[in-house]
C-alpha cells in the first residue's frame, strides 16, 4: 500500500459535479493497493497516520499528529501510485490491485483509519473520474509505503 500524505487547509472531492467529501484542516490520502497488501499492512499505515508528527506547535515545529489539532481526512482512491514508467512513454499499471481485491482493501483501510485514529474520515468514489481541489499547507508532502516501513 502506497500512500501520499498531503497537510492541507482544505480539500474537497467532486465527482458528477457534487461534492462527496471536504475537509477544513487535516490530511489529503491519495491511496494505491497492489494485491498483495494485507489486513496488517493497513493496521500499519493507519497507526502510522495516526502518529505522524506533521502539524505545527506553537513554535512552528512539526510537533503535532493530526489528533492534537482535532483533524480529519479526505481519503482518495488513486491506482496510478503504482505506475511503472520504465519502459515507453505510456504508463502500465499492471501493479495496481483489480477492483475485487483493491475495492474491499480500500474500504477496510477506511474504517481502519477512522476506529484508529477517531477521526473524520471522508472520501471520494473508488474509481469514479475525480475531481480534487486542496490547499497544501506548508506545503507538506510525504510518501509512506507498507513495502518500506524500514
Amino acid at each position: 500500500m502506497r500512500i501520499v500524505v498531503q497537510r492541507v487547509t482544505d480539500a474537497k472531492v467532486i465527482v458528477a459535479e457534487e461534492i462527496k467529501g471536504s475537509i477544513n484542516n487535516g490530511l489529503l490520502l491519495f491511496v494505491g493497493i497492489v494485491e498483495d497488501d494485507t489486513d496488517e499492512d493497513i493496521e500499519w499505515i493507519c497507526n502510522k497516520l495516526s502518529g505522524l508528527r506533521i502539524f505545527s506547535d506553537e513554535s512552528g515545529k512539526m510537533n503535532h499528529s493530526i489528533n492534537d489539532v482535532n483533524g480529519s481526512f479526505l481519503v482518495i482512491s488513486q491506482f496510478t501510485l503504482h505506475a511503472k514508467t520504465k519502459k515507453g512513454n505510456r504508463p502500465s499499471f499492471t501493479r495496481a490491485a483489480k477492483p475485487d481485491i483493491a475495492v474491499p482493501m480500500y474500504e477496510k483501510f477506511k474504517k481502519s483509519l477512522q476506529a484508529i485514529t477517531g477521526c473524520n474520515v471522508e472520501s471520494g468514489t473508488f474509481g469514479a473520474d475525480m475531481q480534487v481541489s486542496l490547499t497544501n499547507d506548508g506545503p507538506v508532502t510525504i510518501i509512506i509505503d507498507t513495502k518500506n516501513k524500514e
